[in-house]
């Protein structure tokens, strides 16, 4: 697959923040977000090349939300109502080595900016935790600041605004949930599918490889990989990518979609309204 050639990348400052052909590989994803932090952390004051394609990582709550023990207004995993749809976990501009660029620009995340998202980014991106989210200063924000890579993302995505309108857009246009059921894959309390037959349903749907992560044997988070022109790609398999994963955190040839029941948190029922043909009329760019 071709991929674009790398141009220099912007003199870089801070901001906001394994697969499948024949073998799909499962990472930890507490053990994932914290070497993404990392990479930031190292990243600030260094140049960086320009990043090679996108992945959206989706994650799902059943797997997550089982392990909440302590609620807050803020997780997600608290609400009166389960989740069970995969929600966002980020939008992340990666290189075809397996690592990724992190904090190429200066600019602080302002949530003023993506105000008319709110509602939607509550509802289809909420944090699962109640831990704050750390930036490339070592500051502190909701789960939405965290997302620094949002930077690395030009020229695809300029601006902050357009980083969260085209995931959301990513996500409606490409809907895993439905990808799946359209396959015979169901949310589930105990039920295992095959491995396969969850790959072979996203590929028929999307049109390419999935990336799955797994905990316990069931799936935690899925990736679906994009050019730059935001056309489904192939996840990649790499060296380095496999020298971060143990044997015992591969998916197993039969995984679950576990549901889980939520511990609610007294100020986190309240509803989010979304009317869904405006989420689509406003987020779809084509």
């Amino acid at each position: 697959m071709a991929m674009a050639t790398a141009r220099k990348a912007p003199r870089m400052v801070a901001i906001w923040a394994v697969v499948v052909v024949v073998v799909v590989v499962a990472a930890d994803l507490f053990g994932a977000a914290v070497a993404r932090s990392a990479s930031a952390r190292h990243a600030v004051g260094k140049k960086q090349r320009e990043f090679d394609y996108f992945a959206l990582a989706l994650q799902w709550p059943g797997t997550i939300c089982a392990s909440t023990r302590h609620c807050c207004a803020i997780n997600g995993c608290c609400r009166s109502e389960p989740l069970q749809t995969f929600t966002i976990h980020g939008l992340w501009p990666d290189y075809d080595d397996g690592t990724w660029p992190a904090c190429c620009r200066h600019t602080s995340f302002d949530m003023d900016k993506i105000l008319p998202l709110k509602p939607t980014l509550e509802k289809y991106w909420p944090s699962l935790y109640c831990s704050s989210s750390s930036t490339c200063f070592s500051g502190k924000g909701p789960f939405w600041a965290h997302e620094k890579h949002g930077t690395c993302s030009s020229p695809v995505v300029k601006d902050e605004l357009e980083y969260f309108t085209t995931a959301l857009d990513l996500y409606f246009k490409y809907n895993v949930t439905e990808m799946l059921a359209s396959g015979g894959i169901h949310v589930s309390n105990g039920k295992q599918y095959a491995l396969t037959d969850v790959i072979d349903a996203i590929k028929c749907a999307f049109g390419a490889s999935p990336q799955i992560v797994c905990k316990k044997g069931s799936v935690e988070e899925l990736r679906l990989c994009f050019d730059k022109d935001l056309k489904p790609l192939d996840c990649l398999t790499t060296t380095a990518t496999n020298e971060n994963v143990s044997k015992k955190k591969y998916c197993p040839r039969y995984i679950t979609l576990p549901t889980y029941d939520p511990i609610v948190h007294a100020n986190s029922t309240r509803e989010i309204i979304t009317v869904e043909s405006e989420v689509y009329g406003y987020l779809y760019t084509s």
